[in-house]
């Protein structure tokens, strides 16, 4: 099918460089599916070549080959330096703008004992070979450059013809916004069993269906999972998370079977009741949480998605229709640091999930008093208070309440009041130097004593943070 398509300057030196140099070149995967689609940003740019790596890296500047996959790889300022310097087009591009331009050997694949990675590679001498051992139809639309011309060296992107070439229906899936498996599903998914994981993924972001078939082999192959590192489901996951439909994505995953092997706590609240204002039980307590809520941070929205998690190990009944979950948010968070542990997050990603969770029960009264404003901020951190209200607003929202309410709206107010007072020692106007030469003390644990107790008097407002006061409150206490 023949196509106008705009693309990079750089995409189409590279084609020019392999053309020129007598091999087949072609744009293949994500990329292709997300031109079709005129997705605005675009910045993973694959070409499959029958060029091998050895054949790939003399014509490219700076390029590098270091896995047994046949992929060459070169970075677009070494790219746009060659290109620049071969056809003087003086073409910028800014900073972060593209990732590391991938160049493929066409290749087949032979055996996937650790359902990840094939066990042997072969290289291919057709582009069909190469496609069929693809994940999705959607990812296996090959673009075929045709009628490159000098124009090109004076524009950072160009329209131009080119050939599609769609051997499994993958543009009929992309106007019919379905994933289906190349070939045979189970055996995509025992290939590479974080594919499963990608289809969610990519129909998350996208707004895709999983088609029958496809949603099946997903099914009866969920398990293998878990046989895939906890790394590489967590950057599945947290994408997943990051998508523009991540409460439907978790859905998915629990549907397909997937949940069951990645966040299996999850399932515990299925069914649970809930009383008092809430219109769901928890889980789809939790699910609605999780759509409504206004962050873009996917660390914030597991936060979100998990902040009741505790509930079904706490619930007890009372009375005929009433349940209580009372401590679910401090069985909660050593869940989430469960969950944490188990999808390798970070030390810091780990405990603003921990936080999160674990505070999210905070309640709000006009009686309480500044101090009380600062102690919350000190225990949930400056940095995560803004987190902490958008987990609270899907948290309301995912209730069936409004967004916000005039108690959270006068909370935050206070809480803008509180944040330039001291809200730890370092904010004290006064050092354990100004301590040890005011008092004539030597350093040592008194030192540190004496400053934890003059910020204390300051967080409840029994002491002015001014130098002075500090300096005769700190004689008394050395006395």
């Amino acid at each position: 099918m023949q196509k106008q398509v705009r693309l990079p300057l750089l995409v189409l030196f590279i084609i020019h460089k392999l053309q020129e140099a007598g091999y087949e070149a072609y744009v293949v995967g994500g990329a292709v599916r997300d031109l079709l689609l005129e997705r605005e940003v675009i910045r993973d740019w694959d070409v499959t070549t029958n060029a091998t790596p050895d054949e790939i890296m003399p014509i490219f500047d700076e390029s590098f080959y270091d896995n047994a996959f046949g992929t060459v790889m070169v970075g677009p300022e070494h790219l746009l330096a060659q290109m620049n310097g071969e056809w003087n087009s003086g073409a910028e591009i800014e900073e972060d703008e593209y990732e590391t331009f991938d160049i493929t050997t066409f290749r087949s694949e032979d055996g996937y004992t650790d359902n990840r990675r094939p066990d042997k590679v072969v290289w291919g001498t057709s582009l069909e070979e190469d496609v069929k051992r693809r994940d999705f139809t959607v990812n296996a639309i090959a673009l075929k450059v045709k009628g490159l011309s000098e124009k090109l060296k004076a524009d950072a992107a160009y329209d131009i013809d080119v050939e599609l070439i769609d051997y499994y229906g993958g543009e009929k899936d992309l106007d019919d916004k379905v994933m289906r498996a190349v070939g045979d599903a189970n055996l995509r998914f025992q290939e590479d069993a974080l594919r499963m994981m990608r289809a969610i993924r990519i129909g998350a972001q996208l707004a895709f269906a999983i088609e029958p078939n496809t949603l099946t082999a997903i099914r009866d192959n969920a398990s293998l999972i878990t046989r895939i590192s906890g790394e590489r489901v967590r950057d599945e996951l947290l994408k997943i998370l990051a998508s523009d439909y991540p409460a439907d994505g978790v859905l998915l995953m629990h549907s397909s079977g997937l949940l069951h092997f990645v966040i299996p706590e999850l399932e515990e609240a299925v069914e649970i009741p809930q009383g008092g204002h809430h219109i769901y039980d928890v889980w789809n307590h939790m699910i609605e949480s999780l759509r409504t809520c206004p962050s873009r941070d996917p660390i914030v929205r597991l936060a979100t998605l998990l902040h009741d998690v505790g509930k079904p190990r706490t619930m007890r009944r009372q009375g005929p229709r009433g349940v209580t979950f009372y401590g679910h948010e401090v069985v909660g968070s050593r869940m989430a640091n469960q969950i944490a542990d188990r999808l390798r997050l970070s030390k810091k990603e780990k405990e603003k999930l921990f936080i999160l969770v674990r505070w999210h029960m905070f309640a709000y009264d006009t009686k309480m008093t500044d101090a009380s404003i600062r102690r919350f901020i000190r225990r949930v951190g400056v940095e995560n208070i803004n987190d902490m209200m958008m987990l609270r607003i899907g948290d309301r929202q995912g209730g069936g309440s409004k967004a916000t309410s005039w108690r959270l709206r006068e909370l935050q107010q206070r809480i803008g009041e509180n944040l330039y007072t001291p809200l730890s020692v370092k904010d004290l106007k006064i050092n354990g130097n100004d301590v040890m030469r005011e008092l004539e003390m030597e350093p040592g644990p008194v030192v540190g004593k004496i400053l934890n107790q003059l910020f204390e008097e300051v967080m409840e407002d029994r002491l002015e943070n001014e130098v002075e006061k500090l300096i005769e409150r700190a004689k008394e206490m050395g006395k």
